[in-house]
């Protein structure tokens, strides 16, 4: 093996040597796994690079990658550079940490790795997550980046990246998830997930359910943060639309004429939730031009006409037409049944699924069986995976064709034999699933 790539699959090893609680089953919540304690001694310990540059932090059940890539893409196309930090990846580890698109490299990540073992050595129950956040932070630093755009890995309140002292927090749509660990009501939730709001600092919100708004709106009022609900604010009209992206016009609601646009973008990422996600990104970006960043209505349009998000509704082939989409749980399931209902009316989708154990996926099938005409269960190779037996027997009780694959690839190779030249394989019911999908086409193709 390459020296580099030795190393690199050292430091790999080495970072999943330790807990690493996105592959613990049947995960609960408990104090000692969830303290910020061990992440602030560590960041102590190596200087406090997060401190280092300004940082946009961002929560949410989903849209909060999205939206970080719409933020991150606009300020890269205004000038900045800007270190974005994101999980899980789908095809490379590296893919979580960039500076401008570039993920760091694998020498890097392995040097980085390097200098975090003698600090590390001194703190005990420390987490994969944790220790890949604090590569990223490192990075970060000694990129000397201009701003950095944090997502959150889980929940927020005890999550390792809320060590950052925000410019903006920003608080995606929220919805039930994680409820092992999160709490299980979205009141509960959106406690977790509001632990990112800073005293004095602004958040921006997306529009969300009115249990989850008053909550937010609490914790706001009670640290005296600034908060602004993105839905209240800005209207986004949408002028056409095509599986090409979307034409968007964002109005702002309080200004004497509300018909007139304040900017006008093409999206290329589809659905209405993107729309959403647009107007959240956008607010933000209000507030930064507000703090004094140089961001123009063309840094805005070019941002986010060029925004790439892989694994949402990403069309992989033509015809027949494939797509992964990394809906997982109910609330995305619902939201891309929707997308197929309004971009691809009528078309024979065969859907090939598979989910993490902790997943409503009753609730999933519910939602995504109106649009399809075939179910194809299977599962990734993930340890939380759902066993596909196990999840052809939920399948079965929604009353059509039902085939059980356990390997992915078989699934898409069965799922191509049987779709019509017309038709749609719809790949979804987690991350690790469209990214193996995703990874199992693009190494076919580049083979033939």
């Amino acid at each position: 093996m390459d020296p580099i790539e030795a190393a690199y699959q050292s430091a790999l090893d080495y970072l999943y040597s330790f807990v690493d609680y996105s592959l613990t089953r049947s995960l609960r919540y408990s104090p000692e796994k969830f303290d910020l304690g061990r992440m602030v001694e560590l960041m102590a310990a190596l200087g406090n690079p997060q401190n280092q540059y300004p940082v946009i932090h961002v929560a949410g059940t989903k849209g909060k990658g999205s939206t970080s890539a719409m933020i991150a893409n606009v300020l890269q196309t205004a000038g900045y550079k800007v270190g974005l930090y994101t999980s899980p990846h789908l095809i490379d580890f590296t893919e979580r940490i960039q500076v401008n698109h570039e993920a760091v490299s694998h020498q890097r990540l392995a040097e980085i790795v390097d200098e975090l073992k003698p600090e590390v050595e001194k703190i005990e129950k420390l987490t994969t997550f944790e220790l890949t956040t604090a590569a990223a932070f490192l990075h970060f630093a000694q990129e000397k980046v201009g701003i950095g755009v944090i997502e959150v890995g889980l929940g927020g309140r005890l999550d390792a990246t809320n060590v950052v002292d925000p410019l903006v927090s920003v608080i995606t749509s929220l919805s039930m998830d994680h409820m092992n660990v999160l709490g299980d009501t979205l009141e509960k939730i959106a406690a977790e997930k509001g632990g990112i709001i800073k005293p004095g600092k602004p958040v921006v919100v997306s529009a969300q359910k009115p249990e989850a708004r008053r909550v937010l709106q609490r914790i706001a009022a009670e640290r005296d943060a600034p908060i602004v609900f993105a839905d209240q604010k800005y209207e986004a009209v949408v002028k056409a639309h095509s599986l090409a992206g979307q034409e968007i016009e964002i109005i702002e609601k309080s200004k004497s004429d509300p018909q007139e646009p304040v900017v006008k973008f093409k999206l290329p990422l589809i659905g209405d939730h993107q729309v959403q996600n647009a107007v959240t990104a956008y607010c933000t970006l209000d507030l930064l031009r507000v703090a004094g960043y140089k961001i123009s209505e063309a840094d805005i349009q070019q941002g986010f006409e060029t925004v790439s998000w892989p694994g949402r509704f990403e069309i992989l082939q033509a015809k027949p037409m494939v797509v992964i989409d990394s809906a997982h749980n109910l609330d995305s399931a619902e939201k891309l049944a929707e997308t197929v209902r309004e971009y691809l009316p009528g078309k024979p989708v065969v859907l090939i699924f598979g989910a993490s154990e902790d997943k409503d996926v009753s609730g999933m099938f519910a939602a995504l069986t109106p649009v399809v005409q075939k179910i194809i269960v299977t599962q990734s190779v993930h340890p939380r995976s759902y066993d596909s037996a196990e999840l052809g027997s939920v399948a079965a009780k929604f009353g059509m064709p039902v085939e059980i694959y356990p390997q992915l690839e078989t699934a898409l190779e069965q799922a191509l034999v049987s779709v019509p030249q017309d038709g749609m394989v719809l790949i979804t019911g987690s991350i690790f699933i469209a990214a193996g999908a995703r990874q199992y086409w693009l190494e076919k193709k580049i083979a033939q």
